[in-house]
């Protein structure tokens, strides 16, 4: 029997749903439960083919567990090594090199010093920065926000200079990034689960979260929903996501791509509404399954993006 565990939080809904979704399948030697653990041993086989993965980001002792599943032949997803290494800003310098239109971007070293540093750890780092050269050319109005992270948490809209300098000391530690400003006519969330299957979603930000999923107005022109589609898996397969969602902001009909690293996105009934609910439930059920039959116990199981794959494929010194 191979079996399919889900490892959550808080959340409720979606867990449930995706269980009894892979269950009623009933696919012959394979069923889902949420994950349990006892006790993780070193190098020890896990007892589950598949993993779907929805809080480790905020727990470093599940991520520890998953890794070791992970060596041990579990197909975890979204992949814990690559989910460790990864942020925000540099999903905006793959996106560049990957075509796909940006905000202008820049990372800000924190307002303050981490822990167990002094000004002594930053002479690498001229003091003051270019600002002036950062302002023009990300421009105002301009958003900052976290490199890593997400929720909408610690989220800036600034419109001059002045206020950034009020601002930015507010972040603390924080490392954050200064986005140009979208003005945007139309936005889009958009589900991709398995590197194929894929869930465009009108959204609006500015909404109240229990309504960001209610949207009025004209379907979208086929072309632009095409384009959409076409960035997210160029997005999903440079970044190796098998669970992710990805946010567009549409300006002068261009597709900005905002947000796109989101490997344990919002799935909750209430916010995300009955339609997306069960699409993104199905299409869970039909890739866990999926990646179960494929799964070979002893080896690893884990999507690595275009970008890892390439770069181990090109590195002649080994």
């Amino acid at each position: 029997m191979k079996k399919i565990g889900i490892l959550f939080g808080m959340e409720d809904t979606f867990p449930q749903a995706f269980i009894d979704r892979v269950n009623q399948k009933a696919e012959k030697g394979i069923m889902a439960e949420a994950v349990q653990i006892d006790k993780v041993i070193q190098n020890k086989l896990c007892d589950y083919a598949v993993i779907i993965d929805r809080i480790s980001q905020d727990v470093p002792f599940y991520r520890a567990y998953l890794k070791n599943a992970a060596l041990t032949g579990t197909a975890v997803i979204n992949n814990p090594f690559w989910w460790s290494a990864d942020d925000k800003f540099f999903n905006n310098a793959l996106a560049d090199q990957l075509g796909v239109p940006l905000p202008k971007t820049v990372i800000l070293p924190s307002a303050q010093h981490p822990d167990d540093t002094t000004s002594k750890s930053f002479r690498n780092l001229k003091a003051p920065l270019d600002w002036e050269g950062i302002f023009d050319y990300v421009g105002f109005p301009a958003y900052m926000k976290p490199y890593a992270g997400g929720g909408w948490k610690n989220v800036y809209r600034l419109e001059d200079k002045d206020e950034f300098f009020r601002t930015h000391p507010e972040t603390g530690q924080l490392v954050m990034m200064l986005q140009e400003e979208i003005v945007f006519e139309e936005y889009f969330r958009v589900y991709c689960l398995g590197g194929k299957a894929v869930k465009i979603m009108p959204y609006e930000p500015r909404n109240p979260h229990h309504l960001r999923y209610v949207v009025d107005g004209p379907p979208a022109p086929k072309k632009l929903l095409a384009t959409v589609k076409d960035y997210t898996l160029r997005l999903c397969h440079g970044l190796g996501y098998d669970f992710n969602t990805v946010e567009f902001a549409v300006k002068d009909g261009i597709p900005y791509a905002i947000d796109f690293g989101n490997p344990a996105p919002d799935a909750d009934i209430n916010s995300v509404g009955q339609e997306n609910f069960d699409w993104v439930v199905e299409e869970a059920a039909k890739m866990a399954i999926a990646y179960a039959k494929a799964q070979q116990p002893g080896k690893m199981n884990l999507t690595w993006g275009t970008f890892m794959k390439d770069a181990v494929s090109s590195n002649k010194r080994f």
